[in-house]
């Protein structure tokens, strides 16, 4: 199987590392040519707990050196999806699958606009925590299984091929055939945890910690829960804020992706995540104050880098 993984970032580096373990052609994508030399020369490291280990990946900035590709899986932050599936085209064929295992709601939406079809694309969500150390070189803070499925419930042989390729490289994967209420019981994770960590600049059980925190979490999931169940989607967790802090807990020294990308002082992806909740809300009539309290203070922080006090 030829693999490329679009976007060398803490997750796209994380899944070329594992996925080149096997006799499998495993290529990144990246748009920078600087990095890409990089890594290239030096492979990918990675650290944490699959221990420290160095992978031979094959890096190209340009897609059609690549050519066509048996799965192409989607690592850029949501905000880049457009730009980097129309860059990669000279990837996909007839029969090329394109995997999104990235944050947020909206990026099944712009890869169809893109290819022109939903018919080849699968969706999923991950549990796997990777912290991007400098360019090449991931940390994997813990182990997880990541969740796979198409829009139509359907488990074509193409998608069983990518279970059994992440499985066999140490990747666990399992299927859904309700992907939507994965993802969406993911963002509303995701609402509750990410922009307040932006924020706050704590880790995330430390959210816990705090009654402001508390409530304000609390209220930014309730919001985005009524948003779901207008839309008639149907949540895997009973008590979606329960779970929220179920996951807080069980990912306490984690620093989430938008807190990090704060401290790089990169933009976020707010838009694809609160931002969400904040349009489906206005739209249905909802109140989401507190989403747009969120939204608002973490673009503040994006706007205000130049001048933010270290």
């Amino acid at each position: 199987m030829r693999i490329v993984i679009i976007g060398p970032g803490a997750m796209g580096c994380l899944f070329a590392a594992f996925l080149s373990k096997s006799k499998e052609e495993v290529w990144l994508l990246d748009k920078r040519k600087d990095r890409a030399s990089l890594i290239k020369e030096q492979g990918v490291v990675v650290e944490g707990v699959s221990g420290n280990w160095k992978a031979a990946v094959k890096i190209s900035t340009d897609a059609k050196e690549i050519g066509k590709v048996d799965l192409v899986v989607v690592a850029t932050k949501s905000y880049d999806t457009k730009e980097a599936l129309t860059q990669a085209k000279p990837l996909i064929g007839e029969r090329t699958q394109v995997l999104t295992l990235q944050n947020g709601i909206g990026n099944i939406e712009i890869i169809s606009e893109v290819l022109g079809s939903d018919e080849n694309i699968i969706a999923g969500v991950t549990n796997l925590g990777a912290t991007l150390i400098k360019p090449g070189h991931t940390r994997l803070a813990g182990k997880g299984e990541s969740i796979i499925g198409r829009l139509d419930g359907k488990l074509p042989v193409e998608m069983r091929a990518v279970r059994e390729l992440f499985n066999k490289n140490g990747l666990e994967a399992k299927f859904s055939r309700d992907i939507k209420s994965l993802l969406w019981s993911k963002l509303i994770i995701n609402t509750g945890i990410n922009a307040l960590t932006a924020i706050t600049r704590l880790n995330n059980a430390k959210l816990l910690d705090y009654e402001g925190t508390r409530k304000i979490m609390r209220e930014s999931v309730v919001e985005a829960v009524k948003i779901a169940k207008r839309k008639r989607i149907k949540l895997v967790y009973d008590d979606p804020l329960a779970k929220v802090e179920a996951v807080c807990e069980a990912t306490s020294t984690n620093v989430s992706s938008m807190l990090q990308d704060v401290l790089k002082k990169k933009r976020t992806e707010i838009d694809f995540i609160n931002g969400v909740i904040v349009r489906l809300g206005q739209e249905m009539g909802i109140s989401v104050f507190t989403n747009i309290m969120l939204v608002d203070l973490v673009k503040t922080i994006e706007s205000s880098y130049e001048y933010s006090i270290n």
